[in-house]
């Protein structure tokens, strides 16, 4: 959008490489559709080039320095998103929006007014652990960074639902599947009795998000759970089986919603029209970032909430919780070897990073998908909701939101910390989100 100014501290450094992040993504998309909605739920593309710079822009404000509105109007249109819970979809038309070029200017504008603010900060030495203040600053920092971060994964499963034809493919990378290659052994491995601490001390320093604070330590018997996540082959084995015709798989709520919905099989995945008239079980395809490919049977396989606990009753387990996923985690280098940070547009392998392993035999817990447990999103002992940002968390305890552990390839590295909570309600077939199974 503009010229970076010269970094003076590690995290104003850190905010600009994140800006790069989304700039690119939003380079994906032809011009003439970025007022397009890809996925009904959420906004239309347009809103989150302002948003982004409006979050900053009103997260900063009277909090770390003295931003002075220049369009109050666009400040709070472009301030929250969107998460409606099934029905209750966002109904306005593109002209409902500013044009482009005023979004472009707002942005601009809010950059240039936070670059000036954040460059006096770091000259005068106010950003460090040496103050309250100092303290304060980096946090919010942090929060602008993170917040940035999260919308450039959110952005990238938007764009996957973009019909190909409206995106520039020149950041397209070679996709390199092995359909003929086996299924991959679904083995267990075994997590013997023992405890896990959920989320981490207040005191520690470090920087999270409210929930992530407050320490839960939980006792739990020995469980297996499979080494890898499960993969497109085996869950198109459930398909064959009849497993998204057969109710006694699914809730009562999940059922109503995918027979409302028609939903047959992974949003990405699709066949031949003529093999579906005919009721012949065609190729099954998958839709990547850029390209349609044969299905890759050894790749996770990405679904909601919903279809993933289908599977796990159909397979005779069930998703782990928070507390069993944590636990078999234990040991695992989550910020070495894998497919995160941004390093590909879509999944690998499940068995293809051999060194992401926990100490207890787990493959591939941090990248290549988040991971659905069967937790419901709520606060933890001692919860306290940013004063800044009070809705972050607590909007969210309804009991219709589920926690995933992990991170995918669009995750960034610092959100791979094991205290990291994200969660989505069941029937949202669009992330990044696959999942395992355990049983007793």
């Amino acid at each position: 959008m503009n010229r970076d100014p010269a970094p003076h501290h590690p995290l104003v450094q850190r905010l600009i490489d994140a800006r790069h992040v989304t700039d690119a993504l939003f380079s994906i998309v032809k011009p003439e559709f970025l007022y397009d909605r890809p996925i009904r739920e959420r906004h239309r593309i347009v809103f989150y080039i302002g948003h982004l710079e409006a979050f900053d822009r009103n997260l900063l404000d009277q909090r770390l320095c003295d931003l002075p509105a220049f369009d109050p109007h666009l400040d709070q249109l472009f301030a929250f998103g969107i998460d409606p819970v099934d029905g209750g979809f966002p109904t306005d038309q593109p002209g409902d929006w500013p044009s482009l070029d005023v979004v472009r200017g707002y942005g601009v504008r809010a950059r240039e007014q936070i670059d000036r603010a954040l460059g006096a900060l770091s000259d005068s030495a106010r950003i460090g652990h040496d103050s309250t203040q100092g303290g304060a600053a980096e946090q919010l920092l942090n929060v602008a960074i993170e917040h940035r971060l999260m919308h450039a994964e959110t952005l990238a499963y938007m764009l996957h639902q973009l019909p190909l034809a409206q995106k520039i493919a020149d950041l397209r990378e070679p996709v390199t599947t092995r359909v003929e290659r086996g299924a991959i052994n679904a083995s267990m491995v075994r997590v013997p009795a023992g405890s896990t601490v959920l989320g981490m001390a207040r005191e520690s320093g470090r920087f999270g998000w409210d929930n992530e604070f407050g320490e839960l330590r939980v006792d739990m018997p020995a469980f297996e759970i499979d080494r890898h996540m499960v993969t497109n082959g085996a869950f198109r084995q459930f398909i064959e089986a009849g497993g998204y015709r057969e109710p006694k798989w699914w809730s009562d709520k999940d059922w109503a919603w995918k027979e409302a919905e028609q939903i047959e099989h992974p949003a990405s995945w699709s066949q031949r029209s003529e093999d579906r008239e005919r009721g012949k079980d065609g190729a099954w395809t998958l839709r990547t970032m850029f390209d349609e490919v044969p299905l890759p049977l050894d790749w996770p396989v990405y679904v909601s909430h919903a279809e993933a606990s289908a599977y796990a009753r159909w397979a005779g387990k069930t998703l782990p919780t928070e507390a069993q996923w944590q636990r078999a985690a234990c040991g695992a280098p989550h910020a070495a070897s894998g497919n995160f940070d941004f390093r590909s547009w879509d999944p690998q392998p499940v068995d293809a990073y051999p060194d992401n392993v926990s100490a207890f035999g787990v493959e591939g817990q941090f990248g290549n998908g988040w991971e659905w447990t069967s937790t419901i999103f709520d606060a933890l002992p001692g919860f306290e909701a940013f004063p800044f940002y009070p809705g972050y968390s607590a909007n969210f305890f309804d009991g219709q939101h589920y926690v995933l552990k992990g991170g995918s390839a669009r995750t960034a590295r610092c959100m791979l910390r094991p205290a990291f909570r994200n969660w989505f309600q069941p029937h949202y077939q669009y992330v990044y989100a696959g999942f395992r199974c355990v049983r007793p």
